[in-house]
């Protein structure tokens, strides 16, 4: 789906998805769920991209879903209909990474997305929160499941229960952001960080990333086992390593995944141990 409220533009091999509805603080109505949802599974089939960045255009990353949609009833039946997340993608799982570009008010619904993310950057003025719960709107995008992952059980309470804005710099300090910028910035350090992790060997860095994300609430011994059996599925561990031993790779240079210049030692498969 196309949409006008819902941008998407490439930079190398990063995607870059906005929501273009500056004039109401990019909330989030149905059409623009819909083109959220529909943009980003096309970046997770495409794979010549490796990165997707997430931000809203304007001031403003997202003030929440289309609160007079909402009232009209016209939400609810979408709900009912699709499979997607009320505000779009959030209920996707996608085997590749998204970054939050945040700049202004990530609040509500929009507070959500931003969690949706793998990693955020924001603003240094940006503000985070459940706002909606100033007028007895629940969360229903993931909010009460990815908050407590992030920041732990007693945070995402408070933040949830009393609905206060959280300032940028109290959401570095507590982990829900990665990195902060000066206003204005968050963008451009989101595709700086999107360029780094492109640059490295992806097959491994992605197992390793869904890896993480699949062990939250497992078992010590499942969340091991599951990722040993993630690992055993990685492209040309043997060959990695081969490149290290013979000098590539080193220093923090990274090394392309197509790289060839050390072989896989004959012989070797990678495959299920007893």
């Amino acid at each position: 789906m196309t949409s006008s409220k819902v941008t998407v533009t490439s930079n190398n091999s990063t995607l870059v998805v906005t929501i273009n509805r500056p004039a109401v603080r990019n909330a989030v109505d149905n059409e623009t769920a819909e083109a959220l949802a529909a943009a980003f599974k096309a970046f997770n089939a495409n794979p010549n991209l490796k990165v997707a960045v997430f931000t809203g255009a304007g001031a403003c990353f997202c003030a929440g879903a289309d609160l007079n949609e909402m009232a009209s009833g016209a939400r609810r039946k979408r709900w009912h209909e699709s499979t997607d997340g009320p505000m779009g993608p959030t209920r996707l799982a996608l085997s590749k990474p998204v970054i939050g570009a945040i700049e202004g008010y990530a609040v509500a619904g929009g507070f959500e997305l931003a969690l949706w993310c793998d990693l955020r950057v924001a603003a240094d003025n940006a503000v985070f929160g459940v706002f909606n719960r100033r007028w007895g709107v629940p969360l229903m995008d993931g909010g009460t499941v990815r908050l407590p992952r992030l920041v732990g059980v007693g945070r995402a309470l408070e933040i949830a229960m009393t609905g206060r804005p959280v300032s940028a710099i109290e959401a570095h300090q507590i982990g829900l952001v990665n990195a902060l910028t000066a206003p204005g910035r968050a963008l451009e350090r989101a595709l700086e960080i999107a360029d780094t992790i492109a640059a490295l060997p992806q097959s491994a860095m992605n197992l390793d990333r869904q890896a993480i994300h699949r062990q939250v609430g497992l078992p010590l011994k499942d969340a091991m086992d599951a990722e040993f059996i993630h690992s055993l599925a990685a492209q040309g561990v043997e060959s990695g390593a081969s490149r290290f031993v013979h000098g590539l790779g080193r220093h923090g240079a990274p090394v392309a995944e197509n790289d060839r210049s050390v072989t896989e030692p004959p012989g070797i498969t990678a495959g299920p141990t007893q």
